[in-house]
This record gives structure tokens, sequence and C-alpha cells, in this order.
């Protein structure tokens, strides 16, 4: 099959001393789980996001969302789970779909602003993004990136087939973006950028099962321009902010294409330059986002306008 990647073999097995006793881990001390694990807040290594983690969940302060002047109020930040919805909001307003204007206000998960009051009604999982849909009679809350991007294709009528056929498929590549990613995120992610300490069996591990996911992804798109098949879908922007830009373009996790030789994923790699051309996906990555080239940043999105006034870019971008 055209574009198949190679494979280098992962090793993960343990070095063994020099005598007849039982193989030992080097790259981190033996730990033994007591029968009771117990919350040791101050005790606990450090890494990027250490001051929010806990175990429990609630709100730890005060504090109401705004609301804008848009039917659609969306709290969040542009991880690859932010930028899906943003994606999806502008690829609505450039098909046209007038009601799907929305407010976009900055959720910064690193200061806990996850975890105010306001935002918790919205999403008790204290997970960005988070959207409020006003138009309702009754406002309705939706939480969870997959489930905002099929309430918006389901509301619109658009981006998911009206094809049964169709429509499963790219239900399916939804779901199992949902299913997959948190091996990407919480694993290879974390412990091959984040962790306090390189621990080697991990890595390996979830460093194996992700090349696997980029191998299910290249080879599905070796046959189909679009994840689903000839339509671009809801499942193109649930995977490319992960696998995509994060991964192929090197967006996420301090670059790992080296590590990763992404290069290698032929098809997966031409999917990612197409998606990543289309207008409204490079607005969409704009949104919500606190770093990088400043004119690549808008903190807030109120208006189409905000584009051109409210970051640092110097001419009007593509629409």
């Amino acid at each position: 099959m055209i574009g198949q990647p190679t494979f280098a073999i992962l090793s993960i097995r343990p070095t063994y001393r020099a005598t007849n006793a039982s193989p030992t881990w080097t790259d981190t001390p033996e730990y033994t789980p007591p029968e009771v694990w117990v919350w040791e807040k101050d005790d606990s290594p450090k890494w990027r996001y250490s001051n929010v983690n806990r175990p429990i969940a609630g709100a730890t302060h005060e504090k109401e969302l705004a609301r804008g002047k848009n039917p659609l109020q969306l709290y969040s930040l542009a991880t690859p789970n932010g930028v899906k919805v943003t994606i999806m909001l502008e690829e609505l307003l450039a098909a046209g779909h007038s009601g799907a204007e929305y407010d976009a206000w900055l959720i910064r998960i690193g200061e806990g602003d996850q975890f105010g009051s306001g935002f918790v009604g919205v999403n008790p999982n204290s997970k960005i993004p988070a959207l409020m849909d006003y138009s309702e009679q009754t406002p309705r809350r939706v939480f969870e990136s997959g489930a905002i991007l099929l309430y918006l294709a389901d509301k619109f009528g658009a981006f998911l087939p009206t094809d049964r056929g169709k429509r499963t498929e790219a239900l399916n590549w939804l779901f199992w973006q949902m299913g997959s990613t948190p091996y990407l995120g919480g694993g290879f992610g974390h412990f091959y950028a984040y962790a306090p300490v390189k621990i080697k069996y991990a890595i390996d591990r979830f460093t194996m099962e992700l090349k696997r996911q980029l191998d299910v992804l290249d080879r599905q798109l070796a046959d189909n321009q679009f994840i689903a098949g000839d339509e671009y879908t809801i499942a193109d922007m649930a995977i490319w902010p992960w696998y995509g830009n994060g991964m192929v373009n090197g967006a996420s996790y301090n670059d790992p294409r080296k590590f990763l030789q992404t290069h290698e994923y032929k098809n997966l790699t031409r999917w990612t330059k197409e998606i990543g051309e289309r207008p409204a996906a490079k607005r969409g990555r704009m949104v919500n986002r606190a770093s990088g080239p400043p004119e690549e940043q808008l903190h807030e999105r109120h208006d189409a306008s905000d584009f051109e006034t409210k970051t640092g870019h110097s001419g009007k971008l593509p629409d």
C-alpha cells in the first residue's frame, strides 16, 4: 500500500544485573502501591498542571461566566480539544449558517478558571471546551468536545452526512478519536513532554500505541480524501487538531515529529496539509489561543472582524 511507514522496534526490555537476580528497571525507583491511596498534595512531583490537579470535582471559587451578544457562548482554550470546536464554528459561518455566530471566552486552565462556579455549572467535569446555546427556548449546555461537534452538526444540518451509512462511518471515526486520544495526550504527551521524570517503560508503551494509531489513520487515508470518505465531516475536525496539527505538524508536546518519524505517514501528511489550508481551520486555530506568535492569537472572539482588529495580524485572513 502506498505511503505506509516503516517502524523501528521499540525496546522495553529491562536491563539485567550481572547476577541471577530478577530483572529490574533502572530509570525509576521501584514503587509498591499502598493498600489505600492517599493524596499527598504538598509531596507530589511538580509538572505543568500539578497546581490544578486534584482528586475531587466541584468548584473551588465563585465566578460567574461572561455572556456576549451571540446565541452561542463558548468557554475554551486553544488546546486540540478546544480547536475542534472553533474550527467547526468557523466552518459553519463560512458555509453561511449565521445562527452559528458565537462569543468565545478564554479559559486559562493553568490558572484554574475551569473550577469557577459558573464554568462548573456548564461542565461539571471542569474540562474545556464548554458551550451554552441561548438560541433554544430553554438555554442548553453542551460539554465534551465530541458532543459539541455532534450537537452543532445536528443543529445546523452540516458536516455530517444524512445518508445513514455515511453518517455512521463519520460517527465511527468521531468516537474513535474520543476513545483513542487519551493514549496520545494523557499517555504519550504526558510522559514524553510533561512528566517530572522520564520513565522509559511509560514512554515506550504509549509511543507504541500512538504509532499504531498513526498507522490506522494513514491506512484509512490511503483510499479516502477525508477520514470518513469523500466528504469533509466533523470526524476530520475532531482528528486534525490532535493527529494532524499536533503530531504531523509538531504543534503539541515539544514537537515530537523526529521522535515519532511522522514524515513516514505519507497519506496522513497529505490530509494534514489539506485541512490546515482551509481558511476556517486557520481562523479556528487562532481563537482562544494564548501562546505562540502574537499574530496567531485571538484571546477572545466576539465578531468576525476580531481576526483583523484584535490580533497582531498584518493583513486580512483568508476567507
